[in-house]
Parts: C-alpha cells; sequence; structure tokens
C-alpha cells in the first residue's frame, strides 16, 4: 500500500476507537494470531508422509478439503501480515517517543534495544519450545528498520520491490525443494526424546527465517503505511484500502490456489521446476495477500460501531497482548501435539488439527478480554518493555496509545 498523505481532520475518536486507541491495528493483530494458529498447528502434524509443501498426505475427504484451504488462504499469508503490522508498530513507537521529547538518537537506541530483546525472546522461544519461531527474525527485520526508517516513502517501496524477488526465489527453494515423504526441516517434530528434540532446535531456528525471507517487504510497506496514519484513519483512506484489499486478497487466493490443490491432492504433485515454481508463486503472492488482510481489518474496523460489541473489543484486546497470546499458543500446542507429552499431532487430520487451533486462539481471546478488564498487560508484553527500557529515564504518564504486534 502506497497511501496518501493524511491532509484531512481526524474523525472524532469516539467514532473509531476503543478507550482512546485506534481500533484498527488492535484488531487487525487479534484475528491475526488465529491465522497464525491455524498455521502453525500443521508443522505439529508428524507420523505420517510429507507432501507437498511439507504438509502430511491426508486421507480423509474432510482433511483434504482444509489442507487446500489452510494453503490457499492461511499458508505465507499470516506472517506477511504479521510483518506489516510490525513495521508499521515500529513507526508508532518512534512517534510516541519523539511526542515524550525523546530525539532522534535515542529513538534508535530504543528501537535497537527492542530488536535485541526481540531476538533474545525469540531464541527462547525457538529452542524450548518451537523451532519455527517467528520473533527472532523479526527482531533482525526490526534492527534493519531502525537503519531504514530516516529514508523516504518512494525508497522504502523501492526496496521492497527489490527484495521481493530474490527473498520469494529462496523461499521458493526451500519449500519446492521440499515435497516429501521424509520431513524437511524442522525435524525435531519427529523426535520423541526431549532432549534430541531439543538439542536439533537450536540450528532448526537459525534455518527457519530462510522460509521468511519475504515478510521483509510487507514490514516495509507497513512503514510507509503507518507514516501517512492508515489504520488509524482509514476513513482518509477508503479508496486505497478497497483497492488493496480486493487485489491483495485475490492475488492471494489465485496464487495459492495451485499449491492448495496440489496439497489437497486434487491435482498431482509436479516435478521439481513446477514445485518450485507454485512455491515462488505462493510466496510473492502472499505478500500480497497479508497487505490485502491487513487493508480488509481496517476496514472492517471502519464499519465498527461507537461502542464495539463484545467480540470485536476481545479480539482487539487480543491484538494488545499479541506477544503474550502468540507464545501461550506454542504452550499449548506443545503440550498437547508434540511426542514427548500428549503426542496429539502424530494422530490428528488436518481439519480437527484446524479446529484446535481455533480453539486455542479463542481461549486466548478470553483471557485477553479478562485481563481487558482488569486493566491488565500481557504478561509477555511487561518483560518486553521493561528489557528495553532499562537504562532509561523516567517517563512522564501519558494517555494509552494504539499498539500493534510487539510495539
Amino acid at each position: 500500500m502506497s497511501p496518501r498523505p493524511a491532509t484531512a481532520p481526524e474523525r472524532p475518536p469516539s467514532a473509531r476507537s476503543l478507550l482512546g486507541r485506534s481500533l484498527a491495528p488492535d484488531l487487525a493483530c487479534g484475528w491475526m494470531l488465529a491465522l497464525i494458529a491455524v498455521a502453525n498447528v500443521m508443522i505439529y502434524l508428524v507420523g505420517r508422509p510429507y507432501g507437498f509443501r511439507q504438509h502430511v498426505v491426508e486421507d480423509g475427504a474432510a482433511d483434504h478439503a482444509v489442507s487446500a484451504a489452510v494453503v490457499t488462504l492461511v499458508d505465507g499469508r499470516a506472517y506477511p501480515l504479521f510483518a506489516f503490522l510490525f513495521g508499521y508498530g515500529m513507526v508508532q513507537l518512534s512517534e510516541r517517543r519523539r511526542s515524550d521529547g525523546a530525539g532522534d538518537a535515542e529513538v534508535r537506541r530504543l528501537q535497537r534495544r527492542r530488536s535485541l530483546v526481540l531476538i533474545a525472546f525469540g531464541a527462547v522461544h525457538g529452542v524450548l519450545l518451537f523451532p519455527g519461531d517467528i520473533l527472532g527474525w523479526y527482531g533482525v527485520v526490526g534492527l534493519m528498520l531502525a537503519v531504514l526508517l530516516r529514508r523516504s516513502d518512494r525508497a522504502l517501496l523501492w526496496v521492497a520491490g527489490l527484495w521481493m524477488v530474490p527473498a520469494a526465489v529462496v523461499t521458493g527453494l526451500v519449500y519446492g525443494l521440499a515435497t516429501g515423504p521424509e520431513r524437511g526441516f524442522l525435524w525435531s517434530f519427529e523426535m520423541a526424546d526431549p532432549l534430541a528434540a531439543l538439542a536439533s532446535r537450536p540450528m532448526e531456528w537459525v534455518m527457519a527465517p530462510f522460509a521468511l525471507l519475504p515478510v521483509v517487504a510487507a514490514a516495509l510497506v507497513g512503514v510507509v503505511a503507518a507514516r501517512h496514519r492508515v489504520l488509524e484513519q482509514p476513513f482518509l483512506h477508503r479508496r486505497l484500502l478497497r483497492r488493496t484489499a480486493l487485489v491483495g486478497l485475490v492475488l492471494a487466493v489465485v496464487g495459492g490456489a495451485p499449491s492448495g490443490l496440489v496439497v489437497g491432492g486434487y491435482l498431482p504433485v509436479p516435478g521439481t521446476t513446477g514445485s518450485v515454481t507454485l512455491a515462488v508463486v505462493h510466496a510473492l503472492t502472499g505478500v500480497a495477500g497479508g497487505l490485502g488482510l491487513a487493508a480488509a481489518f481496517a476496514l472492517l474496523a471502519d464499519r465498527a460501531p461507537a461502542r464495539p460489541g463484545t467480540v470485536v473489543s476481545a479480539v482487539a484486546a487480543t491484538g494488545r497482548r499479541s506477544l503474550s497470546a502468540y507464545l501461550s499458543q506454542s504452550v499449548v500446542f506443545v503440550l498437547l501435539l508434540t511426542l514427548p507429552f500428549a503426542g496429539l499431532g502424530a494422530s490428528l487430520g488436518t481439519a480437527a488439527a484446524t479446529a484446535l487451533a481455533v480453539v486455542v486462539w479463542a481461549a486466548t481471546v478470553v483471557v485477553s478480554a479478562a485481563l481487558d478488564r482488569r486493566g491488565v498487560q500481557g504478561p509477555a508484553e511487561r518483560l518486553l518493555r521493561h528489557l528495553a527500557s532499562r537504562g532509561r529515564g523516567p517517563r512522564r504518564a501519558r494517555a494509552p496509545r494504539p499498539t500493534s504486534p510487539v510495539s
């Protein structure tokens, strides 16, 4: 999205905000966590042959249909949305600190500290729970963005465009060459010995970003969008948001459907060249899909009533605690699905695993809503802010501002 500058006066906050906060970023974060839960739970399915894009080969009609839908609509689409919101949140963080009187040098130091702490969070998460972790990679992306934030909109969009092609090719090779029947990466999920799995995870965590390289482009677009307050002021950017939602989501479906049909067993698995080509197209259109989802959530928030209902408020509360919710999903999945514990990943089909992911996400929504009613931050957010803020001087009290993932 390359938004136009916001020149019109801002709509009164009571019309499109929640407790003085912009609703769209929080709402997008909350729904995003549902998509990430569905995407991640598939990695825990083990004990069967693996097929295209390393999805398990299914037998039942329901599992075939759900596999096709997940690959088409979720796989490679949720993480670009996360990256867009991450880049958006870095700009919001910078603006908040500058409004507190911080200079550019202090803002850059804070951005670097937060990114380094996020890498540390990701290392712990990746080694102990989920080697497909995204936090560490987004911490690296945060260090990149801290350098690029001073560049113009045009420069950032050019970098995003130039990055996309080689990044998509690398990601396409990762997925296109791993077509089964053996597991091609994240081997620790197949290990029943917890110590052997633990020993394997550090290397898996380091390798995971090669499947996530295209998200950098989405993060850069998020920076540009945040400069124009596209999510805070969707009423000023409706035409752009509608076009982005339409084009992005159509591209995501068209580009993801061939891979989805292969994974679902409706089309034969192509040869090596065809597999890599499909994976490259899937990665490119996944970024478009992530931007389309961000635009769609902004339009949804723009249509929200002055007093959002219970569900919208609860999902937004989850978005404000996205880091805690993301980590808690991993804890539940490890306990229920991995072989050293309950081991359900060896028996659940894709349809049942998807239902489990939705239930786990819904549980985080309920908990987040309860915390929100009590005015309690998420524990991971509180720890991140404490560690990243060490050494800074005291801040004056201020009203809450909009947030996005780990911002």
